[in-house]
């Protein structure tokens, strides 16, 4: 039974590992990676010493934290709301409502985003002229950009979310709650001082996986986003990337991005899991 998801991580995980060898030489496709030629930390040292370097990691991070701040805690909030509820049909409802965005793709998701808030023929911004306001323009405008990328995390992705958080809840002793109902405790306090410790595990489990996966804001949503007015707050590494590969064809370089990148979130995820062991909690090694 574990043999399929062995042979995925293998194949699609482990095995592309071999190609970060092109971060440290001068890749020549038709060489080869044993037959290009070997050029040490090179690469590096043009990333860091680039002045779009800084531009980079400020805008992978700014995202990055909107994420951590505004969105990690949305799942728990919900799932401790719906748990809560309990008319099992309207439960059922709510969150198959809240589910449906996932399975959207960023591709519709940015479509209808357009739709909505375009100023030359979208909903909003004509709501809003007609309201006697001035139109605002959330998608060319710099100013707006992080705000509309973490809006669509939010509303794509938080229903998605709480189901581990669900299923952490389900696994609540009811005796803790009848204990707390009997020492008369509201819905409010068996919420803070039943339902949240006893998923704490789980949160700090799953936040050290998001610092895993840090700077990745998300290739497709930030890349059908951008234009030549919000690209110096949106352009980021994995765009940038994109960018350098696929239509520059520097893949060395835009390897030593990506290997960059992916080390941040390998220190991150080794401190927040010391840190979390530090303070008693259980880690995820």
């Amino acid at each position: 039974m574990l043999l399929p998801g062995l042979l995925y991580f293998l194949v699609f995980k482990y095995l592309p590992m071999w190609g970060m060898l092109i971060a440290f030489q001068k890749y020549q496709p038709f060489l080869g990676i044993m037959g290009s030629e070997w050029i040490g930390l090179a690469h590096f040292e043009r990333f860091f010493g680039d002045s779009d370097f800084w531009m980079l990691f400020r805008n992978t991070l700014m995202l990055a934290l909107y994420n951590i701040v505004f969105f990690f805690p949305l799942p728990i909030i919900l799932a401790l709301l719906l748990n809560e509820l309990r008319l099992e049909a309207f439960k059922r409802t709510v969150q198959t409502i809240i589910y449906v965005p996932h399975f959207i793709s960023w591709v519709v998701v940015i479509g209808i985003c357009y739709t909505l808030f375009t100023t030359q023929d979208g909903i909003v911004p004509h709501l809003m002229a007609s309201a006697g306001m001035k139109p605002v323009d959330v998608l060319q405008s710099s100013d707006w950009f992080r705000t509309a990328i973490t809006s669509q995390v939010i509303w794509k992705e938080s229903g998605w979310g709480t189901i581990i958080f669900l299923a952490a809840i389900s696994g609540v002793d009811p005796q803790q709650y009848e204990a707390a109902t009997i020492d008369g405790a509201g819905r409010l306090r068996r919420m803070w001082h039943v339902t949240l410790p006893a998923i704490r595990s789980t949160i700090i489990i799953l936040l050290i996986l998001r610092l895993g996966s840090f700077l990745d804001t998300g290739f497709e949503q930030i890349f059908l986003m951008l234009n030549s007015l919000n690209r110096e707050v949106g352009e980021v590494f994995d765009t940038y990337v994109y960018t350098v590969a696929i239509q520059q064809g520097d893949y060395s370089y835009s390897t030593a991005v990506g290997l960059f990148k992916s080390l941040v979130g390998a220190i991150l995820v080794i401190a927040a899991n010391y840190g979390a062991r530090k303070a008693g909690e259980d880690g995820i090694f």
